[in-house]
C-alpha cells in the first residue's frame, strides 16, 4: 500500500493535469456539432493507454463513435480483467447555470467542476493511471483489457454489435466498471445492482398550425394542456404508476433485504438540504433508499410546446412534446415496458388530438453477485484502502451494457465507483472530488492484487 501511495504522491500533479486535458474536450455524443471533438477525445484516450503501457491499442470504428481498445497480457494463466468506461459526456445545457465554463475544469474547495468530471472521464481515467502505476512498479497481477466507448450517453447503440463481433478478443473473467457512486468516503460502498431503462418520447398534435389563443382558445384542444393531463394521469395519489401491467414482474424485496438496504447511512435532513427541498417525494410505503435503488420509476426528462421566447406571444400551440424515462428493476424488460407504455399512452389520448410515441433506447436491470471472487477482491481492496468494510448498496442509475456483458461474454461485473450522488451528474456544475480521484487510483491496484490471489 505504501508503494502505491508513494507513486500517486510523486505523480499527483501530472495525474490531475492529464485529467484536466481530457475534460477540456467537449465530447458530447448527443450533439452532431461536437463530432470532431468526440473523435479527438478517442485519440487522446488511445494515446494515454499507450503511454501507460498498454499493447494493441486500437481506435475501433463503429457505425457511430469509435471504441478505444487496449490490452496488456502478462501471462495467459493469470485471470483477466476487462475495464469498461466511456469518454462521451452529457450536453452541458443549460449553460447559464454553470458557475464556471463546463469544459474548462476548475477547482473549488478541493472539487473538480467540469462536464464529465465524474461521469465518466474522472472515473475511467483512474483505471488508466492505476494501470500505469502497476506497470511502472512491476505489480500488475492480472491481464488487463480496456474498452472505452463513446456512445454511453446516447444508449450504446453500437457497443452490442462490437461486443458480439469481438467476443473472443474481449474474453475475460470479470468486467470492472467505475461509473457508479459510493455513499461517501467515510462510508465506502459497492453497488450490487442497477436499474434498467426505457426511454420514450411522446408527441401530442392538435390543430394543423399554431392558433391565435383569443380567436380559437376554448374551442380547440390545446396539445400542451392535454399532454400535461396525460402525464399527470401516469401516477395516482400515492405516486404509484398507473400503467396497466407495469408492476407485474417487479420482484419485491424480502423483509431481510429491506432491513439490509435501509441499514446504509442516510440523513434525510442532509438529503433535503443538499437539494434545497422541503421534503422528499415518492411512492407511498417505501423509504428513500428503496425508491432510488429497488423500485421502478417514471420521470419526465423534458417537456416543450408553444412559445417560450422573451415577452409574450398569445398562441394555442399546434403540438406538445415530452421525453419520459422509466427506471426498471428485476425482472422487468425494457422492451415490454416500452410496449405497454406506448399502448397505454395512446389509449388515454382524447379524440381531439393525435399521439405519437417513439422508443429511443433502453437497457435491462442487473443484480451482481456478492459471493463472487471479484466482489470479495473489491471488498478487500476497500478495507485495505479505507480501513473499513464496504457497504453493499443498490444503484438507482442504469448502465445497460452490464446485462449485455453477462449475456454475450458470460461474465459478471463489479461496480466499483468512486463518485458521490451529490456530484451533479447530468446537471450543471458537475463535480468530482480530487480526493476521490486519487483514492480510486490507490484502491484499484489492490483489486487486481486480490483478484489474482483469490483466483488461484
Amino acid at each position: 500500500m505504501q508503494e502505491i501511495k508513494n507513486y500517486v504522491e510523486t505523480h499527483k500533479q501530472r495525474f490531475l493535469d492529464e485529467l484536466f486535458e481530457l475534460l477540456r474536450f467537449p465530447s458530447v455524443s448527443a450533439d452532431p456539432k461536437y463530432k470532431a471533438d468526440v473523435l479527438k477525445t478517442a485519440d487522446y484516450v488511445a494515446q494515454k493507454l499507450k503511454d501507460a503501457g498498454a499493447d494493441k491499442v486500437e481506435i475501433c470504428s463503429t457505425a457511430g463513435y469509435p471504441i478505444v481498445y487496449g490490452e496488456k497480457i502478462v501471462d495467459a494463466s493469470l485471470p483477466t480483467v476487462l475495464i469498461y468506461g466511456h469518454y462521451d459526456v452529457q450536453p452541458a445545457d443549460p449553460l447559464e447555470l454553470w458557475k464556471t465554463p463546463p469544459f474548462e475544469p476548475t477547482v473549488r474547495d478541493g472539487k473538480i467542476y467540469a462536464r464529465g468530471a465524474c461521469d465518466d472521464k474522472g472515473q475511467f481515467y483512474m483505471h488508466v493511471k492505476a494501470f500505469e502505476l502497476m506497470m511502472e512498479t512491476n505489480t500488475l497481477a492480472c491481464n488487463v483489457k480496456f474498452m472505452i466507448e463513446g456512445e454511453e450517453e446516447v444508449g450504446s447503440a453500437n457497443l452490442g454489435i462490437f461486443v458480439k463481433a469481438n467476443a473472443e478478443r474481449l474474453k475475460a473473467d470479470v468486467v470492472l466498471i467505475s461509473d457508479t457512486s459510493m455513499i461517501s468516503m467515510e462510508h465506502p460502498s459497492i453497488e450490487t445492482g442497477l436499474r434498467g431503462l426505457a426511454y420514450m418520447e411522446v408527441e401530442v398534435v392538435g390543430p394543423n398550425r399554431d392558433l391565435h389563443s383569443g380567436v380559437y382558445g376554448g374551442a380547440v384542444a390545446n396539445p400542451a394542456t392535454i399532454l400535461c393531463k396525460m402525464i399527470a394521469s401516469l401516477h395516482d395519489e400515492n405516486n404509484h404508476i398507473t400503467i396497466p401491467a407495469f408492476y407485474d414482474k417487479v420482484i419485491e424485496l424480502t423483509d431481510e433485504e429491506k432491513k439490509a438496504l435501509n441499514s446504509a447511512p442516510y440523513d434525510e435532513a442532509e438529503y433535503t438540504k443538499d437539494l434545497d427541498i422541503e421534503e422528499v417525494w415518492g411512492e407511498k410505503g417505501y423509504s428513500t433508499l428503496e425508491r432510488t435503488g429497488t423500485r421502478p420509476t417514471l420521470e419526465v426528462n423534458g417537456i416543450w410546446s408553444g412559445y417560450i421566447g422573451e415577452g409574450a406571444k398569445t398562441v394555442l400551440p399546434s403540438k406538445a412534446n415530452a421525453k419520459i424515462s422509466m427506471r426498471l428493476v428485476p425482472s422487468q424488460s425494457s422492451e415490454e415496458i416500452a410496449e405497454i407504455f406506448t399502448k397505454h399512452f395512446e389509449s388515454i389520448a382524447p379524440k381531439n388530438v393525435k399521439v405519437k410515441v417513439t422508443a429511443h433506447h433502453g437497457g435491462e436491470p442487473v443484480v451482481t453477485p456478492t459471493d463472487s471472487i471479484a466482489y470479495q477482491a473489491a471488498e478487500k481492496a476497500i478495507e485495505d484502502s479505507f480501513g473499513k468494510k464496504a457497504i453493499p448498496t443498490r444503484g438507482g442509475g442504469s448502465i445497460p451494457i452490464v446485462a449485455l456483458f453477462e449475456d454475450v461474454l458470460g461474465i459478471k461485473s463489479v461496480l466499483f465507483g468512486f463518485g458521490l450522488d451529490s456530484d451533479a451528474l447530468h446537471s450543471p456544475n458537475e463535480k468530482y472530488d480530487i480526493f476521490n480521484y486519487y483514492k480510486g487510483i490507490e484502491t484499484l491496484p489492490l483489486f487486481h492484487k486480490y483478484f489474482a490471489e483469490l483466483s488461484k
